[in-house]
């Protein structure tokens, strides 16, 4: 039986066969019209009209997205100038933010840097072991459940990064401690990093900031 594609129509999931109108299911099966619950047509409608929204919006986001970054990157171009910097090469920026001048609005761009942890985190975590083996009861509980979270890893084999950087900030004298801490820095690899940018407004300059919500999550 050769099914005859048509353009999609709003709100249906459906394919004409042999002059019929069949409904698709999630497995593939060819459903007749007349046997699929009114319910379940509903349903499909109100998520495809939902969906079709959605991604208009998501586009419209994007673009606005693109928009505000190239325009700050027209700033910076400016403001460079203005003080004579040459930029050299790709070296990315750091944090900054923009304020309008009577400092009731501003716009904040973040960098947010991807680390991985190469080999080296191993040998850490066995210096670590050693000193816990033989501190045993003098090293206390707090040390060793920051340790154990640390070195956990998540359903996708990923350790806890803020817990690796807690130990980072602990003050222990023990030579092997140190080593450890030395390994673990060194093991640190950035493979990436993202730019998020927030929107914020204010009534009066000694007011609280309120956030501009975009992310539909927060709305």
């Amino acid at each position: 039986m050769q099914a005859v594609i048509l353009e999609e129509k709003p709100g249906t999931s459906t394919e004409v066969v042999n002059g019929r109108t069949c409904w698709i299911d999630g497995k593939g099966n060819y459903i007749r019209e007349e046997l699929v619950k009114p319910q379940d047509k509903l349903v499909d409608e109100t998520v495809r009209k939902i969906i079709r929204f959605a991604l208009e919006l998501s586009a419209q986001i994007e673009r606005f997205k693109a928009h505000t970054m190239a325009d700050l990157e027209a700033l910076d171009g400016l403001l460079e100038q203005e003080y004579g910097f040459v930029k050299t090469g790709r070296k990315g920026k750091g944090n900054r933010t923009y304020m309008t001048f009577n400092g009731l609005m501003k716009v904040t761009v973040q960098v947010a840097d991807f680390i991985d942890f190469g080999p080296e985190l191993q040998v850490a975590k066995g210096l670590i072991d050693e000193c816990l083996n033989e501190w045993s009861a003098e090293s206390g509980p707090e040390i060793q459940t920051i340790v154990t979270r640390a070195f956990n890893t998540d359903k996708e084999g990923r350790i806890n990064r803020s817990e690796i950087f807690m130990l980072l900030r602990l003050e222990i004298a023990d030579a092997r401690w140190r080593r450890a801490m030395a390994a673990i820095r060194d093991a640190m690899r950035i493979t990436g990093r993202k730019e998020y940018v927030r929107f914020a407004m204010r009534e009066r300059p000694d007011a609280e900031w309120r956030a501009v919500t975009i992310d539909l999550a927060k709305a």
